[in-house]
């Protein structure tokens, strides 16, 4: 479903400011694949994650969605193939808009535009069921404004509206950073189950440790743009923060340096 083919993205380059923020990656996700991303600061991970985006173009490599090249389709192009939630909750709607607006723009993502009423009573009945899975009572709020909600509840949408046609990859940006400890558990675990029931290909990233190990089925660590340790199954189930970090140690040779990780 996603294919990374020694990928390379340096910013500034032929300046003293230049930093080589991939370098060379290469990655393989299987349709189903939910794959966590740890890394410290600077590591690439959510440069891999706008390179996959194009927001803005790599420098080297291939990437593929589904079997097809997307390094030559701008942004809004590559709309229809992903789902993404940002760190920060406001990013991911339009404030001034109803609920019942912003789910109706996330549903025509990618497709064609017509003249025609903006949002049907099929349409309504089907915002108010899915809606009623993130068990936040927003069914009954269609036309309230998003910028009334809470950080968590806006997050909720967003991640129903990043979902909501199914895209080929779903991309989770440190999603629950923003958020405090209680609600950010409760958008986890409303992540996990859209991933399942949906069947999603996702990738997440996180500077929470124990996120990263106890989300998906697979992790990956990276450090100085590349990938430096990737475990799946069992072996990611039997993980531990301790030994996630005396993986690091072992593969970068180097301390992890990460403040805002390791005070997780």
């Amino acid at each position: 479903m996603l294919e990374l083919i020694d990928v390379k993205k340096t910013f500034n380059p032929g300046t003293i400011n230049a930093k080589k923020a991939l370098q060379g990656v290469n990655l393989h996700l299987n349709p189903g694949d939910f794959v966590t991303i740890i890394g410290g600061n600077g590591a690439g991970k959510s440069t891999v994650m706008n390179a996959i985006a194009g927001v803005w173009p790599i420098d080297s490599g291939i990437i593929r969605i589904d079997g097809k090249e997307v390094m030559s389709l701008p942004e809004y192009k590559r709309a229809k193939y992903l789902g993404r939630v940002f760190q920060d909750p406001m990013m991911g709607t339009a404030a001034t808009m109803e609920i019942q607006e912003n789910l109706a723009i996330a549903a025509r993502r990618g497709k064609h535009r017509t003249l025609r009423w903006g949002i049907s009573s099929a349409e309504k009945k089907k915002f108010r069921e899915q809606l009623a899975i993130l068990n936040l009572g927003l069914e009954d709020r269609l036309t309230a404004k998003v910028g009334l909600l809470s950080g968590g509840q806006r997050q909720a949408l967003t991640l129903l509206m990043a979902t909501l046609n199914e895209p080929k990859l779903l991309l989770l940006d440190e999603h629950t950073a923003a958020l405090d400890p209680k609600t950010a558990k409760k958008v986890l675990e409303l992540t996990d189950s859209i991933i399942q029931e949906k069947k999603l290909t996702a990738m997440m990233v996180t500077h929470n440790m124990k996120d990263a190990i106890a989300h998906g089925n697979r992790l990956i660590m990276m450090h100085e743009g590349k990938i430096i340790f990737d475990v799946s199954g069992e072996e990611k189930k039997a993980l531990t923060v301790e030994a996630l970090l005396a993986k690091f140690s072992q593969s970068s040779g180097q301390e992890f340096a990460s403040d805002r990780a390791l005070l997780s």
